[in-house]
């Protein structure tokens, strides 16, 4: 079933998890995205944990936490206990200095680490959260089977991702794609049967293209606007190929038109 080596198209797995951990870091992921790095922003993050009924007490895991927006976010809106876990080191040391600048690092907790190998024990938390990550995984079955691994039992995950009808357009594949989250975008019943071959029954799925639009619209209007700026010298983006990403925005804009690429939350339970 894990078929993301079948279309890689040559490119290797540890490339694509240092690739999009660079990207991540750099300034004009931050530029382009902003703080929450996936659509539907802290709002989204807020559904999830609401669906997740985190609270005091409650202990849970962000997957793939980047910078720590999301974090930080649920630990000051639900007062629960969070660790977070990314592949790059420099979003772990950002982390960790806004949450201290939050007033909130009693409550949060980063580390380097990989979604496919977590180094935690079994039954450790209450909840786990992935935004917009899952799908960029090499081996998505590991990924799932960890997350089963280290919720307990009766404990809930929440993954909010892009997802696709048909296949992906050869436009939008290739090594910027994979780290647009574009790539490997998966159908609705894909990740379902991924959380559910790992153990876990999935109790709810909601539909959020609308969240997916705004942000490729508001990404392309960034694109412009920085690249004037850079162009007054205004602003300095060296690493980012506006021509490339122009590109590889446009097709995304048109693909999400044209109803190939949508947005989905969903929550499943282990069974207790």
């Amino acid at each position: 079933m894990d078929t993301r080596a079948d279309n890689m198209a040559g490119v290797q797995a540890d490339e694509v998890k240092a690739c999009c951990a660079a990207a991540y870091a750099s300034d004009w992921a931050r530029h382009l995205l902003g703080e929450s790095f996936h659509p539907g922003g802290l709002l989204l993050t807020k559904r999830l944990g609401t669906l997740l009924d985190l609270g005091p007490g409650k202990h849970l895991l962000d997957v793939a936490a980047g910078k720590g927006a999301s974090a930080i976010f649920l630990a000051q809106q639900f007062g629960c206990e969070v660790n977070g876990v990314e592949y790059g080191q420099e979003a772990v040391r950002e982390a960790t200095r806004a949450a201290e600048a939050a007033g909130i690092a009693h409550l949060t907790h980063f580390e380097q680490g990989d979604a496919e190998r977590l180094a935690f024990a079994d039954g450790q938390f209450d909840a786990i959260i992935c935004e917009c990550a899952f799908c960029t995984f090499p081996n998505k079955i590991a990924a799932a089977e960890e997350f089963a691994r280290v919720l307990r039992p009766g404990g809930s995950m929440g993954l909010t991702d892009l997802t696709r009808k048909g296949s992906v357009p050869p436009e939008l594949q290739g090594l910027l794609a994979w780290i647009a989250c574009i790539a490997d975008a998966l159908r609705i019943d894909e990740y379902a049967r991924y959380l559910s071959d790992a153990g876990l029954t999935v109790d709810r799925i909601e539909p959020h293209d609308d969240a997916l639009t705004t942000m490729v619209h508001d990404i392309r209007t960034k694109l412009f606007a920085a690249e004037l700026l850079v162009k007054l010298k205004q602003m300095n983006l060296p690493s980012l190929d506006f021509e490339q990403a122009k590109s590889l925005a446009r097709a995304a804009a048109d693909a999400v038109k044209d109803g190939r690429f949508g947005y989905a939350l969903m929550t499943a339970a282990k069974p207790g």
